[in-house]
């Protein structure tokens, strides 16, 4: 689970079923010891809320909005290059196939679909930080 920077593992077949949770820097209860492990605590993130987001979010978006939100934990990215346009801005029109940003899992990267019709109001997701699974990633207005 370190070696892959899993923080949970869960399996299960027919009559079996395994579930593994590993601390993520911090305490779990009395007389447990937090996890001082770098590797570790630079994951945290991506379990934790993060309060700002909100200001991200521009007048345009409204409460109606639909939202884009992330199939899988990993990194977002905007662009498929670091020197390319991004995939959407606010503003854009997109479709149900319109590929609307990257996520980057375990050195795969996988194109996210908007998977509706309608108009980018808010991108919530910040390019090259990490996002976790069923994370806002964009709000858009269904047309």
């Amino acid at each position: 689970m370190k070696k892959n920077s899993l923080s949970e593992f869960e399996l299960e077949e027919k009559d079996f079923k395994i579930k593994l949770k590993r601390p993520i820097g911090h305490v779990i209860g009395p007389g447990v010891t937090p996890v001082d492990d770098p590797e570790l605590t630079a994951f945290a993130p991506l379990v934790r809320h993060n309060p700002n987001v909100a200001q991200h979010i521009p007048s345009s978006a409204t409460a109606n909005d639909a939202e884009i939100k992330s199939p899988m934990i990993g990194t977002f990215y905007r662009m498929p290059s670091p020197d390319a346009a991004p995939y959407a801005d606010v503003g854009s029109e997109v479709g149900p196939d319109t590929v609307v940003c990257l996520i980057e899992a375990m050195k795969v990267m996988n194109e996210i679909k908007a998977e509706i019709r309608g108009v980018i109001t808010a991108i919530v997701g910040e390019n090259g930080k990490p996002v976790e699974f069923g994370q806002t990633l964009f709000k858009i207005r269904p047309l």
